[in-house]
């Protein structure tokens, strides 16, 4: 057997590899948590396994971005202009969506990474408070109780969808 072939069942076909091709999922942007969490559950994970895999994966890239967007989007002008576009467009995006956060601070910024709909989120939320100055140990905070409350949202669609739609082929 092909050894590329069974080092990818070991993402499908082990506890482990789901666990961690859940977290994976939930780390990428437009994804994140919403699409992970469901994502975990399709691989056969339990609830009690998919949701806190899905949390942690959607904030491991939050402190990064807080701290380091600026520097990076800066970087990415300087060396990589062809980008100049995507990065003017990913900095309308979050100053847009900072206006939203700006009038209520952290409770703004929690609930708008709580509401699991495209365009909100830890990764839009995180841009959004790095581009308004926030710092890291009171944005944190606020980032977390949104995930884990877009979490336990999506936790409920998805008993729901799970349960409507189990008898459904």
């Amino acid at each position: 057997m092909d050894m590329d072939i069974i080092s990818l069942r070991w993402f499908t076909e082990t506890l482990e590899g789901k666990l961690l091709l859940t977290m994976l999922v939930s780390m990428l942007p437009v994804i994140e948590l919403r699409g992970g969490l469901p994502f975990g559950v399709a691989l056969g994970l339990p609830y009690y396994l998919a949701f806190p895999a899905a949390v942690l994966g959607n904030l491991i890239p939050v402190p990064v971005i807080i701290v380091y967007i600026r520097k990076i989007f800066a970087l990415m002008r300087k060396y990589l202009p062809k980008l100049n576009g995507m990065v003017d467009w990913l900095e309308r995006k979050a100053h847009l969506k900072g206006k939203k956060v700006q009038k209520y601070q952290y409770l703004g910024l929690w609930i708008f990474v709580a509401i699991p709909l495209p365009g909100t989120g830890a990764w839009t939320g995180a841009m959004a408070a790095a581009f308004l100055g926030m710092r890291l140990k009171k944005a944190m905070p606020a980032i977390v109780l949104g995930v884990l409350t877009a979490g336990c949202i999506m936790l409920a669609l998805t008993h729901v969808g799970v349960n409507l739609f189990s008898g459904v082929v």
